[in-house]
């Protein structure tokens, strides 16, 4: 699946964007008065390889939920059950992911790929598996594809196996496909993870080369010790795993969590797809990266959302190449932040779909 997903993923389509260019030199507004969302629908037109690109819409959220073992070392005053409890959160439409969708219109998925702590509600009840996927944004839906409960401690151990890693990939890649068949126009991406700051310090760190300090931020708030122990304990990962960029499951296996290799297999997936993915905060850059080492093509799928307040989230979409479409100060993770960037790409969008040109509407060019 991993090896079809990557072989389908192609770059650009150069006369798509062209033409993008071009109608919004015809429509009525300045040349580049809508600064970077012209080039955000130029992209698009780039990825759909059509001009206009199809309205990204309805948009489907998918939150991937595992624990850390790296969680033993202290890198958080959260307890490790906090991840089970806020699914049962989710799925009661009770946390801020929730408010925004609604605000929004977009579904919610919620996958537990790898948490430690059952789950507060019966995973029976809302098992997907016999009806078909149904995107609708009043009801939350949980997928149980639990890879393993939890990570190895990345300071003592690997993260994963290399199998593990690309069944959490494989699952991603699932999701993806499940949502865009039910007809997601766009994907974004959701986290749950308590300790997953950690690892997505790591993963960035591998895969850009920079240093402890330039990655790892505090996460949900943590005191000066906690914050030198976190740094501490990315530089050990780093030391005892020398994960190698060149090799991207071998760099999720050593060092990711379950949720961010099922990030990168969402983003491949969506790639191959053709189909945009709007990325979240550090956890979803820290799984960019991996996607784009799997296939540099996947970065023409990729929208940044928003700039998180995490450090790291700014060195990773430096190497990406992307901007972020607002910057808040946000660092809650589970799709907020993206969930709020949504409007901006639909208007990007809706902007070649609907806006008049000079000619159409009478209106003398200068």
């Amino acid at each position: 699946m991993l090896e079809t997903t990557i072989a389908a993923i192609r770059p650009a389509d150069e006369e798509a964007m062209a033409a993008a260019r071009a109608l919004h030199g015809r429509l009525t507004k300045p040349a580049g008065s809508l600064g970077a969302l012209e080039e955000l629908s130029v992209r698009l037109a780039g990825l759909a390889g059509v001009c206009p690109p199809p309205l990204p819409e309805p948009a489907a959220v998918a939150i991937f939920a595992g624990d850390h073992g790296v969680h033993a070392q202290g890198v958080s005053p959260w307890p490790q059950e906090v991840t089970a409890q806020m699914i049962g959160n989710f799925l009661a439409g009770g946390a801020v992911v929730n408010a925004f969708a609604r605000q929004a219109g977009a579904s919610v998925t919620v996958v537990d790929v790898g948490v430690a702590t059952p789950l507060p509600t019966d995973p029976a009840l809302l098992d997907p598996a016999a009806d078909p996927v149904v995107l609708d944004p009043a009801v939350p839906r949980l997928v149980v594809s639990s890879v393993r409960r939890g990570t190895g401690d990345l300071t003592v151990t690997a993260a994963l196996t290399r199998d593990e890693a690309l069944a959490a990939v494989r699952t991603g890649i699932r999701i993806a496909d499940e949502l865009i068949d039910a007809g997601a126009g766009i994907l974004l991406t959701g986290d749950m993870g308590i300790g997953n700051t950690t690892p997505a310090a790591v993963l960035i760190a591998a895969f850009t080369g920079a240093d402890p300090l330039d990655t790892t931020g505090r996460g949900t708030g943590v005191d000066d010790p906690t914050y030198a122990r976190k740094v501490a304990v990315v530089r050990a990962a780093l030391a005892r795993h020398t994960p190698d960029p060149a090799d991207p499951l071998g760099v999720l296996a050593a060092v990711g969590g379950l949720e961010h290799a099922a990030l990168a297999g969402l983003i491949l997936g969506a790639a191959a797809r053709r189909t945009p993915v709007l990325l979240d905060g550090v956890i979803a850059v820290s799984a960019a990266l991996a996607a784009a080492a799997f296939a540099p093509d996947a970065v023409c799928a990729m929208v940044a959302g928003h700039r998180s307040a995490e450090p790291g989230a700014t060195v990773a979409l430096r190497h990406l190449g992307l901007d972020p479409l607002i910057d808040l100060g946000l660092r809650l993770g589970e799709g907020t932040g993206a969930l709020l960037a949504l409007p901006v790409v639909t208007g990007a969008v809706r902007v070649l779909h609907e806006v008049a040109t000079f000619d159409s509407a009478g209106v003398a060019e200068k």
